[in-house]
């Protein structure tokens, strides 16, 4: 019995100091800066960081760091990944993140292609399933992997004011997962209201696909007419690349983002 009990205390002992370790390992990471040369292909490649006000750009640091140490970033067809790859799609995603508590947790590999590629989709209907191949820009898989075309998102980072942006859009997807399914809800911040964000977001998503049945011009992409999920991730892409027309139009859609990741970039410089 002394000895089961020994062997128990033994394996408590390695496990909480397993999980001191990582904490620790997660906090030294956090504080880390990076180094110039890191900081100046960000800059390069992701514009809108140049944006950001002093105080997140010390957050983005740390957040990338542990984003790096986490995910293993594998080219496809031939693609050699280079560390500007691996510094644009970090930034970007975790710009995402770098004011709130929300982190990508299940995520361990990201897959990139040079451009567009092909993917299967599968419909199913009562008992019959139809598959077809797509072409994509990027995808995102619950619990992970997220996929991206490397052309298309350098070019969504490079044009920062377009509202389009196939790494935000994949991330918030990933983000939306979080919950435990990707359906336009993500898990809300402290003190924010279901309710409020349900009421806000199922009427804004009508009246978008409303518009865009009738041909009308909207700040957020038709796309996200297609479904909840799609909506808060074009959304997201709009609330980070053009706030000012977000907040003009849809005010009570950026309120809510903008609780939900702690940031206002309508007053980013």
């Amino acid at each position: 019995m002394t000895l089961f009990l020994a062997l128990i205390l033994l394996i408590a002992g390695f496990l909480a100091y397993r999980f001191w370790s990582k904490k620790q390992a997660r906090a030294a990471l956090l504080t880390a800066p990076l180094s110039n040369q890191q900081r100046a292909i960000i800059a390069d490649q992701v514009p809108i960081i140049r944006r950001l006000p002093k105080d997140l750009r010390d957050k983005l640091d740390g957040k990338v760091n542990l984003f790096l140490d986490q995910v293993d970033f594998q080219g496809c067809d031939g693609l050699e990944v280079t560390e500007e790859m691996k510094l644009s799609i970090a930034a970007q995603a975790c710009l995402l993140v770098i004011n709130s508590d929300l982190w990508y947790d299940n995520l361990t590999t990201i897959l990139i292609y040079p451009n567009a590629f092909k993917s299967r989709q599968q419909r199913r209907s009562g008992y019959v399933v139809t598959e077809k191949e797509i072409v994509r820009t990027g995808e995102s898989w619950d619990r992970g992997p997220v996929i991206l075309s490397w052309a298309h998102s350098r070019q969504g980072a490079l044009d920062d004011h377009d509202g389009q942006n196939v790494v935000f859009h994949e991330f918030a997807h990933q983000i939306d997962d979080l919950s435990g399914g990707t359906n336009g809800v993500p898990v809300l911040s402290k003190g924010q209201s279901f309710a409020e964000w349900e009421h806000v977001f199922l009427a804004a998503y009508d009246a978008h696909v409303q518009a865009v049945e009738h041909g009308q011009h909207t700040v957020i992409d038709p796309y996200g007419a297609t479904g909840h999920e799609e909506f808060f991730a074009v959304s997201v892409e709009v609330f980070f690349e053009k706030p000012q027309a977000l907040k003009r139009d849809v005010p009570e859609v950026y309120e809510q983002l903008s609780k939900l990741f702690h940031l206002d970039p309508v007053n980013w410089r």
